[in-house]
């Protein structure tokens, strides 16, 4: 069952995928079928319903299914939109570093932990490789909530210390990213899971972001949107806030999802792709390690939102993101390596021809250079060994 078919329901709810429904203020995090959780169709804003007055994403808050006097915020969303001279035309490019902890997540973690927080949580868990460790901890902090964050033992070490810093306590695990995972699954037996991956409330704030690229634009769509994407949340949370407006007569089509991944983490562009993603062999270590996802747990609607824009995925090669690290950072935009495989992905579907020079196209940068010091280090010596890094793979 997908939002469409819920869209007839005044009130939200909770839905899986076998389509049984529960109550918004339900506290599970995945529904009985064991798949993930999303909330019914909302209506779409009109112009007139923003509030002008806020500052922060809470300005579509008649989009949201959070009360706004309840609003765990730190001032996050209302990111700059900067137009850049590309490959001989003009590109925005969405930054997403502007953000409270520098990153896309405090989107999705603002109105997550509103959720939480309305509904008497004093502690939740979290897993991550690194920003949506940080943004947990950081609105945690602001709501007066306890925080653990599980995170892989070779995240950046400037991710774990900003989430050390906000007060959270953190316990580094050894293995894959999807290890790291499956531990927090299974000490949130004990805790409230407030996972970026798993919970409904997660997309519902990522969705905001395709809010005020309409708002930015004159309140119309742009032809494209590029992103990277790990588990995917840019891509459902565009699917789903391009969806609302079009439903509400806002605008007349879908923008394209154009989606890069980093070449062997590229389970959702080779799904896409109709390749089968076990065939890549090894999962080699990437320089993009936010988005060194294997089973990411949306994954069926990922797939299913690029294609409902009449998108195309991209599995990027190691060689071109370092190669777009470069060339942002050349134009005055200081990105960490994973934001870099949207401007890599830009760079592929412009050589094909499949984004128009006259088109308006919005590239999302997910995250600051800084949060990932080591690794662009090693970028512009002209190196990196992933043998020495273990990321997410092994």
């Amino acid at each position: 069952m997908n939002a469409e078919q819920h869209s007839a329901v005044t009130a939200p709810d909770l839905y899986d995928r076998s389509g049984k429904r529960y109550a918004l203020d339900d506290r599970r995090w995945r529904g009985e079928d064991g798949s993930p959780l999303a909330v019914s169709a909302l209506r779409g804003l009109r112009p007139e319903q923003i509030d002008t007055a806020e500052r922060s994403l809470w300005r579509y808050h008649a989009a949201l299914p959070v009360p706004v006097a309840r609003r765990v915020s730190l001032g996050e969303g209302c990111t700059p939109m900067v137009p850049i001279d590309w490959a001989g035309r003009r590109v925005h490019f969405k930054l997403e570093w502007f953000n409270p902890t520098s990153s896309f997540k405090d989107r999705g973690v603002s109105v997550m932990m509103s959720h939480l927080a309305a509904h008497g949580a004093d502690r939740v868990l979290e897993d991550s490789s690194g920003n949506g460790g940080s943004a947990v901890a950081a609105y945690a902090a602001a709501a007066g909530i306890r925080a653990k964050i599980i995170v892989p033992a070779a995240t950046s070490a400037a991710k774990i210390l900003q989430a050390r810093a906000y007060g959270a306590e953190i316990e580094l695990v050894g293995g894959t990213r999807d290890e790291v995972a499956d531990e927090a699954i299974r000490q949130s037996e004990q805790i409230p899971y407030a996972s970026h991956n798993w919970h409904p409330m997660f997309v519902q704030g990522a969705k905001t972001i395709a809010y005020e690229m309409w708002e930015s634009l004159g309140f119309t769509a742009p032809d494209n949107v590029v992103l990277v994407a790990g588990a995917g949340s840019n891509i459902l949370g565009c699917d789903l806030a391009f969806g609302e407006l079009l439903d509400a007569g806002q605008i007349d089509r879908r923008p394209r999802l154009f989606v890069g991944q980093p070449e062997h983490w590229a389970t959702i562009a080779d799904t896409f792709n109709g390749i089968d993603p076990a065939g890549r062999g090894e999962r080699v270590p990437t320089i993009a390690e936010g988005a060194s996802i294997a089973h990411p747990v949306r994954l069926p609607e990922a797939v299913e939102a690029i294609r409902r824009s009449d998108g195309a995925a991209y599995a990027v090669p190691e060689a071109e993101i370092h190669a777009a690290v470069r060339a942002l950072s050349a134009r005055g935009m200081y990105a960490e390596p994973t934001s870099s495989v949207a401007a890599a992905t830009l760079d592929h579907f412009i050589a094909t021809g499949e984004i128009a020079p006259d088109e308006t196209t919005v590239v999302v940068l997910t995250g600051a250079g800084l949060k990932s010091a080591e690794k662009m280090a090693a970028v512009f010596a002209g190196h990196f060994d992933g043998a020495q890094e273990s990321s997410s793979a092994r």
